[in-house]
């Protein structure tokens, strides 16, 4: 599974797609090395609406043999399902090149007197791996922050498109080894399954759900005259409304696209955060807030834990999701859903 993706090309196209449409994508690199490729799943479902806007990507092979990036994307608006694909054939391409110009511009080299330029108060003999870690995450972060700002602006510049009241979501993750780096914005959400003393799975959370609600999310926006407040048929849910004029209630803090909001508080700056893998870490979960919103963390690693294979894992989380949906809410509009699922071993966990 998977196509050959030209280094030199500005975007991802003619993906692989998964179940028949061209909303959950799966990527390989032509130079990865098959015993590399990942043990993955994703899935993508409509739910009431006309149009699936949700959009998922999984490329193998990224940035090297065994480099892995995922990535799903909540597009919401008229246009939204247009910002959430161009995002997801955009970013990893860009997030790349990025990376490149921050190393060139910082590169951990040796100077004349034999000192790490990035270093130059330590010795060669002081530097640390630790140290080389710190300024390898440190150089991911500004290329990943300065990838969205980037990306939103070629969003603002598409022809043919209005992005005022339209954008997406977004929450990715890098693997390098056994690092992962995680830039999350706006409300989907990452989860990390990994194993307890007693031999139990459990969910960790790896990033916060960026709402409104949050005083500093509230307190950024306030700052810049944006509204934060609920609608009194849905007093559990705040949002964003401009400071003269209830419109357009955006329900999230940070976004791509959005434009009539970017003055006013809702910014496209990702919460970027890194975690070092254990061998009790078992998989990964990144989903859209339509998954979310009716299943709790837990659940949604139990769900992928009782998977019959890696390959059903995503699936039975979106179908989890959707019949959580009809249950809970049977006079609501069920969101779409997408998820994607990593592991990380080989040998997996369902054998």
């Amino acid at each position: 599974m998977g196509i050959c993706i030209s280094k030199v090309s500005s975007e991802i196209h003619n993906a692989d797609s998964i179940h028949g449409h061209q909303n959950a994508v799966v990527f390989t690199h032509s130079q990865t090395n098959h015993k590399h490729e990942a043990s993955l799943s994703l899935y993508s479902r409509e739910g009431a609406k006309c149009l699936n806007q949700d959009s998922a990507i999984i490329y193998q092979g990224f940035g090297s043999g065994d480099g892995v990036f995922g990535g799903v994307f909540d597009g919401h608006g008229p246009n939204g399902h247009v910002v959430s694909e161009f995002v997801r054939n955009r970013l990893p391409l860009l997030l790349l090149s990025q990376k490149e110009s921050v190393d060139k511009v910082n590169g951990v080299d040796f100077n004349d007197e034999g000192v790490y330029e990035s270093f130059r108060d330590k010795t060669i003999d002081t530097v640390t791996t630790t140290d080389l870690v710190d300024e390898d995450s440190r150089k991911w972060k500004e290329a990943i922050t300065s990838s969205f700002k980037v990306l939103d602006k070629e969003i603002k510049l598409l022809q043919n498109f209005d992005f005022s009241c339209s954008g997406t979501t977004a929450v990715v993750t890098i693997r390098k080894g056994e690092d992962l780096i995680i830039a999350n914005l706006g409300d989907s959400r990452a989860i990390l399954g990994t194993r307890t003393e007693n031999n139990e799975i459990k969910a960790v959370q790896l990033t916060t759900d960026l709402k409104p609600s949050i005083p500093s999310e509230a307190d950024r926006i306030r700052s810049c005259n944006g509204r934060v407040l609920a609608l009194k048929n849905e007093p559990h849910i705040e949002r964003v409304w401009l400071p003269m004029e209830d419109a357009p209630g955006l329900a999230m803090s940070r976004s791509f696209g959005d434009f009539l909001l970017k003055d006013h508080g809702v910014i496209s700056v990702p919460d970027v955060t890194f975690h070092r893998l254990t061998p009790n870490d078992q998989f990964m979960v990144l989903a859209t807030d339509g998954v979310w919103d009716v299943l709790s963390n837990d659940e949604v690693a139990c769900i992928v834990l009782e998977a019959k294979s890696e390959e059903e894992a995503a699936r039975g989380v979106v179908e989890g999701a959707m019949g959580a949906w009809k249950r809970k809410f049977p006079s609501a509009k069920v969101d779409d859903c997408t998820a994607v699922c990593l592991f990380f071993h080989h040998h997996g966990i369902f054998r």
